[in-house]
């Protein structure tokens, strides 16, 4: 739950593309240095069930700021979630870009869990005003994992495809499936370099495989560091203090912010 009593909360909302708003929460620092934003997984929320906000104060113990946002469609940003495509996040994602850069923030380092992460590694590697990227248990393949998870009939009433994810069932337009079509995700990760990628991912992860982080891992280019968690599920549960410890580590020995 978002405490409004925490120091160092902001609720915030910005624009996106099309003009929808969007809504986020951005922990500061006392200074104007690094920030790291975050993407939520599919059908997720800014949150994480609390674990995002817990992140983001550990993080704002070390010096870095935190963005947490909903992608349009999800929680309380606007949108209809069966409007859901990858271009559509990786546009709110580079909305959010935006919004830090005009808060003062001076470097922009990207995070994301499953597709979120998938979104995060796209931006980064088509926007160079990105410092550096990490993705947790992010799916190479898209297209693939989610063919798999559609529904065999399309619903009728409305002409929406039943999709399966990790909260349930929900609805996508087809052309959520053409426009992923249009995406190289290890072409996005290609062009990350000579900014610095970490691919975190759990061992035991059945929704998005292990390969799937080992993928990105060899399209990238130096530098990059991947970090399997032995026996993490695909929410890394009860291993997120782990995968915490890799991000932590990584963002020292990359960004290093100096503390006030």
């Amino acid at each position: 739950m978002f405490l409004t009593e925490s120091p160092g909360w902001e609720k915030v909302s910005y624009l996106n593309a099309k003009g929808l708003r969007l809504a986020g929460l951005l922990h500061s620092t006392e200074n104007k240095g690094p920030v790291l934003i975050v993407c939520h997984g599919f059908t997720g929320s800014k949150e994480g069930g609390g674990r995002a906000l817990e992140m983001a104060e550990e993080l704002g113990k070390k010096g870095y700021a935190t963005l947490l946002f909903n992608f349009s469609g999800c929680g309380d940003s606007e949108g209809d979630f069966a409007d859901i495509s990858l271009t559509g996040q990786i546009k709110d994602l580079n909305s959010s870009v935006d919004f830090c850069l005009a808060k003062g923030f001076e470097k922009i380092i990207l995070t994301g869990r499953s597709f979120g992460g998938t979104t995060a590694l796209c931006q980064a590697g088509a926007d160079r005003r990105v410092a550096g990227v990490c993705t947790w248990a992010a799916p190479s393949e898209p297209l693939n994992l989610f063919q798999g998870r559609r529904g065999v009939l399309q619903e009728e009433k409305n002409g929406l495809t039943p999709l399966t994810g990790e909260q349930g069932t929900v609805r996508v337009r087809e052309s959520f499936f053409t426009d992923l079509q249009q995406h190289d995700v290890y072409g996005q990760a290609a062009l990350v370099a000579p900014r610095p990628l970490l691919v975190v991912h759990g061992s035991s992860d059945n929704v998005v495989p292990a390969w799937n982080a080992r993928a990105i891992y060899g399209a990238a280019g130096e530098p990059k560091k991947i970090r399997i968690v032995e026996g993490a599920d695909h929410r890394f549960t009860g291993k997120h203090l782990e995968a915490w410890a890799c991000l932590f580590n990584w963002l020292d020995e990359c960004f290093s912010p100096t503390l006030a």
